[in-house]
């Protein structure tokens, strides 16, 4: 009993440190989500990701959205200010292009920086498959604001 016991300790000591290095924790329920200090330089699961337009990704339907690197999609009607170089293209075909790419995967994101408008700067994987640099291979984005290496 006492090794059954020593067994179930030790594995549930490696589990939680694992979770911790890579700064992903277990929901109440099993299912991974971020952690609420994420800072620059933290891993997390996002699930349920929600799209407001083709270079954004928010968590679930609580949080903040933030910024996908290194790209610039189409702008929604009315989001591009005066005065400034919007990307060219169909908006709603962007931010559905890449709906497609998260639904129904695994998606991670990793916390690069914080953009001027206080948004988190991510890097994000739908089953390994880096999110920004499909978008640009697809056509949905351009590369700006930073470099990809796809």
């Amino acid at each position: 009993m006492r090794r059954l016991l020593a067994g179930f300790l030790t594995g549930s000591i490696v589990i939680l440190a694992g979770s911790y290095i890579t700064g992903i924790e277990e929901g109440p329920w099993g299912s991974a989500h971020a952690r609420s200090d994420l800072g620059s330089g933290k891993s997390f699961l996002c699930p349920s990701p929600e799209h407001h337009d083709g270079d954004a990704i928010r968590c679930g339907s609580k949080g903040r959205s933030m910024r996908l690197y290194a790209i610039d999609a189409p702008e929604m009607p009315g989001a591009c200010r005066s005065g400034r170089r919007c990307t060219q293209g169909n908006a709603f075909a962007s931010r559905d292009h890449l709906a497609a790419l998260t639904k129904g995967r695994s998606v991670s994101c990793h916390v690069l920086d914080q953009d001027r408008y206080g948004r988190k700067v991510v890097r994000c994987f739908a089953d390994q498959m880096d999110l920004s640099c499909a978008m640009v291979h697809d056509g949905y984005a351009v590369e700006r604001y930073g470099k990809l290496r796809c």
